[in-house]
């Protein structure tokens, strides 16, 4: 019998990285990608000089191209020497002095520029706010230190008393000091330390130092909430994965008001209690100050970051963030990117909305995001919903997803019960009012009992078509296809793709007939006939128009939860998440808004709109009912909806995409040609879908080229465009194709294309 192998006292040395081995190198090589669609990495040169202030992470400025033209990119590694046999252009200069992202985020951007096919830089560029890259709230400032050793030598210098004193202070801190500092403490001008400068006894050193702080308004701390059984259940489900440093995507879904928000603050709080932290997004930025007030009262620090904080304030929050002093992150789709050290546990909270989804390159999704980065710093991901997307719950059937469920409301309230009404023979929607008979008096009996209405329209501006009588024709945007829509405040008509504006026509632009008439409502017209038929009452529209200062959605949202407020009408950002217990009625105006756009996704956002709206109402001591006005009211979303049915919807619409193979039964991308001559579009378009085909049938990758075709926007801020879709069950054969056909792809000087992974705009 062999005798047990001895244990090693030492372990041996791990073994340098490549970055370690190349920077003990003779030459350093640096590996740099550009805020271009080019997927190569570059190698250049590391001068000397700039050995020591470069790390990956960090902003250079190269030469590039036979031109050498300056260029900004990102190191994001060293490179071994010898890793190319080209002479290899010196880098120009270090443009930060520390790094931007960390090593685990230039993994995380890496990953996303390979899934969403496009480059490196892009991402890079992309997911640092503008605000840290130009440091927004900072300025330089002078500081000195001593010269070296001078705090050993002091005591044998002979120097008058004033610039003693200035050396004993600058010796005795352990930081460097500025003028000011410095003058204050040894009580004199600066005649003193100018002349130890001109001695060399103390060096200048340039600083930032932070010019801009934020004073967050006192709240008034809050404790935990006593859990039901079933908010008890899944809160242990996600306390077991945190204890054990396990990653685990978990779907809870939970019915409106069955108290989601606590259970993730619960768990929250174990994060916190592991000196780790957290980081929460919501859909939409009306609901980020209820958030951060819900968070603030449990936690003690807490930062925000979304879209309508300046350069200063988002630069402010990211420093605090990385610096380990925050617990909770709250905001929008970009906070899933917040550079946390000891990151703990993600949540989305209504992870359904579309609006996680960013329209610009990278198109990335921040729950594809989210789950990557959790699934790297091994962590639990935790998406809430009332109404998950479909791809989520058949995430959840499957296993890859764990499904917890909040089946009932907080304290046993019931769900409110939701009465379909039959526009199609009423009277008053007939004659062009908004408010049908029934939605009308039940708003007056709600009104009279002393609670509170929200009305629910998705479309701003006050009418959404202008029309002519005679020839039956739109008036459409120059420059898209897409009907203009009246603003009476303005008294413009304004496309709502590219904001142009004009003065209404007085004649119908094709066939000069006068008297062009305005169809239909938005939230403008709604507003106007709410106040004519309840002059006695308080109404407040909110939508993106009337929402554009800096805190509007928070003074809005606040006076509405004080009572100040009767009615409240708007747009989706009064759909979610919020909490209102006197709200007693919730109205939608139309509910077919959604229902019949060129979308495979219709039928699932318009069941989604109804639910979360119809769960602001009954959320207190006193019931409330929802009342929901279309032209359809046999459609199964709209019976579906009406019940509270998510589950036989989910049913329902899941055979029917099966049957057609699209998500989540195959995976979409989505690829746009655009440019300013129509032929020439449709040509390169249609090159692009043969060369695709033919590399398919060479590769032998299971995909279907669908289209070209005209986009259902055929023209938009002036560029014409086609569409084509890929689809397939294999989600990395488009990656595999896109990378294959994409050098050969030829496009006209003047044309654009854009690929898009998991679509979720068709327009």
């Amino acid at each position: 019998m062999t005798e047990p192998r001895q244990q090693q006292l030492f372990e041996p040395p791990p073994e340098p990285t490549p970055w370690e081995r190349a920077a003990e190198a003779d030459q350093l090589i640096a590996e740099v990608v550009l805020n271009r669609p080019l997927t190569e990495v570059y190698h250049y040169l590391v001068p000397d000089a700039l050995r020591s202030l470069l790390g990956p992470g960090q902003r250079v400025r190269i030469p590039f191209g036979r031109g050498n033209q300056l260029l900004t990119g990102y190191c994001v590694g060293f490179g071994e020497p010898g890793a190319t046999n080209r002479r290899l252009k010196s880098i120009e200069a270090v443009v930060d002095r520390a790094p931007l992202v960390g090593e685990e985020m230039l993994k995380l951007t890496r990953w996303m520029g390979e899934r969403y096919l496009c480059s490196w830089g892009q991402v890079l560029e992309s997911v640092i706010p503008a605000g840290v890259k130009k440091q927004a709230g900072t300025r330089e400032i002078l500081h000195f230190v001593p010269a070296e050793g001078l705090s050993k030598q002091l005591d044998n210098l002979r120097l008058p008393r004033k610039q003693r004193a200035i050396l004993e202070a600058l010796c005795r801190s352990e930081q460097p000091m500025t003028i000011d500092e410095l003058t204050a403490a040894a009580s004199c001008g600066t005649a003193p330390l100018q002349a130890l400068r001109d001695k060399q006894l103390v060096l200048p050193i340039r600083r930032r130092q932070e010019t801009f702080e934020i004073d967050p308004t006192p709240v008034e701390r809050q404790a935990d909430l006593t859990l039901n059984a079933e908010q008890q259940q899944v809160l242990g489900e996600i306390l077991g994965l945190l204890r054990n440093r396990q990653h685990e995507t978990i779907l809870l879904h939970g019915v409106t008001g069955s108290g989601k928000t606590e259970v993730y603050i619960q768990a929250i709080r174990e994060v916190v209690d592991y000196g780790r932290q957290a980081i929460v997004l919501v859909p939409e930025i009306s609901l980020t100050p209820q958030t951060i007030r819900r968070f603030r009262r449990r936690f003690e620090t807490v930062a925000v970051l979304h879209s309508h904080l300046s350069d200063a304030e988002r630069h402010w929050h990211w420093q605090r963030i990385a610096a380990g002093d925050v617990q909770v992150v709250v905001g929008a789709r970009s906070a899933v990117f917040a550079p946390t050290p000891h990151l703990g546990l993600i949540v989305i909270d209504e992870e359904h909305e579309t609006t996680f989804k960013q329209q610009t390159t990278p198109r990335y999704h921040a729950r594809e995001v989210a789950q990557q980065r959790a699934r790297q710093e091994k962590i639990p991901l935790v998406l809430g919903s009332a109404t998950p997307t479909l791809e989520s719950l058949w995430k959840a059937k499957q296993k890859e997803y764990h499904l917890c469920t909040l089946s009932k409301r907080v304290e046993q309230r019931p769900l409110p019960p939701v009465v379909t009404v039959d526009t199609r023979n009423d009277p008053k929607i007939s004659r062009g009012h908004s408010l049908g008979r029934a939605m009308e008096s039940s708003i007056r009996v709600a009104l009279k009992d002393g609670g509170q209405v929200i009305l629910f329209l998705n479309i701003r501006g006050f009418s959404p078509v202008l029309w002519c009588t005679r020839c039956a024709a739109g008036v459409k945007c120059p420059e898209c296809d897409i009907t203009l829509t009246w603003h009476k405040d303005r008294k413009k008509v304004v496309c709502h793709s590219c904001e142009h504006e004009a003065d209404p026509p007085r004649r119908c632009p094709i066939c000069e007939m006068p008297g062009m008439r305005f169809l239909g409502a938005g939230t403008q017209r709604l507003e106007e006939e709410v106040r004519a038929k309840f002059p006695e009452h308080r109404v407040l529209r909110m939508d993106s128009d009337s929402m554009k200062k800096p805190g509007s959605h928070d003074t809005a949202l606040d006076a509405f939860r004080h009572g100040q407020v009767d009615i409240l009408l708007g747009t989706q950002m009064i759909a979610k998440g919020l909490d209102f217990p006197n709200v007693t009625l919730v109205g939608v105006i139309d509910a077919d808004t959604l229902l019949h756009q060129p979308d495979l996704r219709a039928s699932e956002r318009t069941f989604q709109l109804i639910a979360q709206v119809a769960g602001r109402t009954g959320r207190g001591e006193r019931a409330g009912r929802v009342l929901v006005q279309t032209g359809c009211p046999d459609e199964p979303v709209i019976k579906f909806a009406s019940r509270h049915d998510y589950l036989g919807f989910a049913r329902h619409e899941l055979r029917h995409r099966k049957d057609s193979m699209t998500p989540p039964f195959s995976q979409l991308a989505r690829i746009v040609v655009r440019g300013s001559s129509e032929a020439t579009v449709k040509g390169t378009i249609r090159g692009i879908a043969e060369q695709l085909r033919a590399t398919i049938s060479k590769s032998e990758l299971p995909i279907r080229v669908i289209g070209p075709a005209l986009a259902p926007i055929a023209r938009l801020r002036g560029m014409h465009r086609f569409h084509l879709l890929l689809s397939t069950t294999d989600p990395m054969a488009i990656r595999t194709l896109w990378q294959a056909a994409s050098p050969n792809l030829e496009l006209p000087g003047d044309v654009e294309l854009i690929i898009d992974v998991d679509p979720l705009d068709m327009r």
